[in-house]
């Protein structure tokens, strides 16, 4: 059984993903030191709020550094959900430029609305639209729903690394990976059957 470590680092639903790793065939493992993440087989960084507020905390509670010898080094499988995801970029602007994980190079900035119909904060049910072949999408077909609460997108400098795309404020990327590492802005844990089967697929690695 795949024993996830799920990081705290005081923004996130952590036990909305504990439980939905635990019903996908995973153990949750919710850290309190960064030195939990070194017996996990897969590690989910899960987040809500600021991006300033969150890399502050995570750096704060040293987890950037065990992030990285995990991940990067190791090769542990990683999941970014929704602000989780957007700390892969190189910088965010929310609400101040503030340097994100650097995984992934990009920047994360607040949409802008391109008619009368599209709002921000982006939430509720979206499509997703898969750009390259992964792992992780199997058995999700395209134009499936998910369910989104952001107002900021990650803008990704090398398309190579957009894995999914959603049609809002012209588009944005609502899935990233590169190796072993995976981001998804929606959050699986609440979106029905398509989110545990990205759960399901991402426990598989």
């Amino acid at each position: 059984m795949p024993l996830v470590g799920i990081v705290d680092y005081g923004a996130g639903n952590l036990d909305s993903v504990a439980r939905a790793v635990e019903y996908c065939g995973g153990k949750p493992l919710v850290t309190e030191t960064p030195k939990d993440l070194r017996t996990a087989t897969h590690i989910i960084l899960p987040g809500v709020g600021s991006f300033a507020v969150g890399m502050k905390n995570l750096r704060m509670r040293g987890y950037e550094d065990e992030l990285n010898e995990q991940v990067r080094v190791k090769k542990v499988p990683f999941l970014g959900i929704c602000l989780g995801m957007q700390f892969l970029a190189t910088l965010g602007t929310e609400p101040v430029d503030t340097p994100g994980l650097g995984w992934i190079n990009g920047k994360v900035i607040r949409f802008i609305t391109s008619s009368s119909d599209e709002k921000v904060p982006h939430m509720g049910w979206n499509s997703v639209e898969p750009v390259k072949a992964s792992t992780l999408l199997n058995g999700i077909e395209a134009g499936k729903d998910f369910y989104f609460v952001h107002s900021y997108h990650f803008a990704a400098n090398n398309p190579a690394d957009i894995l999914m795309t959603t049609p809002y404020c012209g588009g944005f990327a609502s899935a990233v990976a590169r190796e072993n590492i995976f981001g998804v802005q929606f959050h699986p844990e609440k979106s029905q059957k398509a989110g545990f089967q990205i759960l399901k697929n991402f426990l598989a690695f």
